[in-house]
This record gives structure tokens, C-alpha cells and sequence, in this order.
């Protein structure tokens, strides 16, 4: 599905660092933190900084590592930082984990805290391309692979788009509507044991205002709230067992909620 692709174009095209993090059980927290290694020579310490210290990281088959590895992750995603034994360090700017999982094969995997799960902005859903797009694939990639697009932008410019996209104006009315959206998910909605945090309230306007900034406007209409709501909230609801024995699907369960709260 060209994640890692996507991943490594982006890095280019903004001009930034790219790591890459295969997720395995046996990894250790500081293979992706770093750690502190001793010289002999000058008998002293110095610090050797893992993946994490990138623009764009990938987490790999997130899921294929235990729970104390998939937090190596959480300082840096809430707080833009990491601690490698009593120091702590500013990752860089701008700082994005992307992480994959496999929706198929889950022998051997460790189900995600819904802590770190709402850490992450949004779940994108990647399917089957259509029969068209996959012949462009493979005219695209059948022979030699072809040159990422490189410096189309800065770092720059991403603090700079960041910034303009924080400013664009959200209505008091479309505020409450990303609230009411939210609440929705706490309301006792069936299969729901628990609803969306604040996280998600955030996540829904800050996506809103991109969407927004993406299209040329300076202010947030509800179809940006819409149209973004199911990425930021699919990922963040825990489903009760009574989901899977029914066979319903949790998509479904997530456009119910969206489709019962009526948009300004």
C-alpha cells in the first residue's frame, strides 16, 4: 500500500529527516528513544539519540511490539520531547508519528492502550486500490523506481502553514458543534463502552481549520467537521465485546453517531 513510500515522500518534499522503526516483540524502549553509551576511552557518557529524532517517523506494524515499547513513544507524541536516562530532549520541528498496523494477520500482536490510541491525531483506513489506480501503480513502479519529488518546500514553510492553519476563525456555533459531536460518543450509544476524550475535541477542530486552510478559506464550515469527524473518531471509542458477537461493523457504529448530531 506504499505507506513507507508515502512517508519517505513527504520527508523529502519538505526537506526533512525520515526514520524508519520495524516494530518486533523483542524490541526495547530504547531502541527507538536512544540510550546512553560509555567510553573507555574518555570514561564518560554520551547519548545516542534512536529514531524518534526525525520530522516524520514511522512506526511499522505498531501493534507487533509489547506495551512498554509502544510507549517509548508517548512522551514524544504528547509533549514533543524525550528522556534518555536523566536528560530529556526536544525532538525536532515539526515532529509526526505515523504509525501501521495490519488489519489482517493479527497472530503475535499486542493490542493498543486507547491511551496511546488517543494520542494519535487520526486513523486513516487504507483499502484496496481501484482497478484503475492499480495499473497506474504498476506503470508508475513496474520498472526502475522513479525519483521522489525533493524541496518542493521547507521546514519553513510547514511552521509557517502550521501557524496560518491555527488562525483560521471556528464560530462559536461550529465549536459547540465539535463538542456535541464528541459528547455523542459518551451518550449511551450501543456497542460504545467508552466515548472520545478532549483529545478528540481538539483533534476534530484543529483538522477542521486545515481542511479549512487546505481549501482557501478562512473560516470553518460544519462539512469540514463532518467530513473529518470519522478519522478522529473511529480510533478513539471502545467498543464493547457484544460488537463482534452481533457482527456489527464499528465504521457504521461511528457514522451513527456522526449522523445524530445535527450540524449548524
Amino acid at each position: 500500500m506504499a505507506k513507507t513510500l508515502s512517508c519517505r515522500a513527504l520527508a523529502e518534499a519538505v526537506s526533512g529527516t525520515f526514520k524508519r522503526v520495524q516494530f518486533t516483540p523483542d524490541l526495547l524502549p530504547s531502541d527507538i528513544v536512544g540510550t546512553r553509551v560509555f567510553d573507555q576511552r574518555t570514561a564518560s557518557f554520551s547519548t545516542a539519540f534512536g529514531p524518534i529524532f526525525a520530522n516524520i517517523v514511522l512506526a511499522d506494524e505498531i501493534n507487533r511490539a509489547p506495551a512498554k515499547v509502544q510507549s517509548a513513544l508517548l512522551e514524544g507524541m504528547q509533549e514533543r520531547q524525550a528522556t534518555i536516562g536523566t536528560e530529556t530532549h526536544r525532538l525536532p520541528e515539526p515532529f509526526v508519528v505515523m504509525a501501521t498496523m495490519n488489519p489482517i494477520d493479527a497472530d503475535g500482536t499486542y493490542a493498543l492502550p486507547l491511551a496511546q490510541l488517543d494520542r494519535f491525531l487520526m486513523k486513516v483506513l487504507v483499502t484496496y486500490p481501484t482497478r484503475d489506480e492499480e495499473l497506474t501503480i504498476l506503470e508508475r513502479f513496474g520498472g526502475e523506481p522513479p525519483a521522489l519529488p525533493a524541496g518542493v518546500a521547507t521546514l519553513e514553510d510547514v511552521a509557517r502553514w502550521r501557524h496560518a492553519a491555527r488562525a483560521v476563525h471556528v464560530e462559536p456555533r461550529i465549536a459547540r458543534y465539535a463538542v456535541d459531536l464528541v459528547d455523542a460518543t459518551r451518550a449511551g450509544v450501543r456497542y460504545v463502552e467508552h466515548g472520545a476524550s478532549p483529545r478528540a475535541t481538539l483533534a476534530l477542530v484543529a483538522l477542521a481549520r486545515a481542511r479549512a486552510y487546505a481549501d482557501g478559506r478562512t473560516f470553518v464550515l460544519p462539512d469540514d467537521m463532518k467530513a473529518v469527524a470519522p478519522a478522529v473518531l473511529r480510533h478513539r471509542l471502545a467498543f464493547t465485546y457484544h460488537l463482534v458477537s452481533d457482527g456489527s461493523d464499528p465504521e457504521a457504529i461511528v457514522a451513527q453517531v456522526v449522523a445524530s448530531v445535527p450540524a449548524p
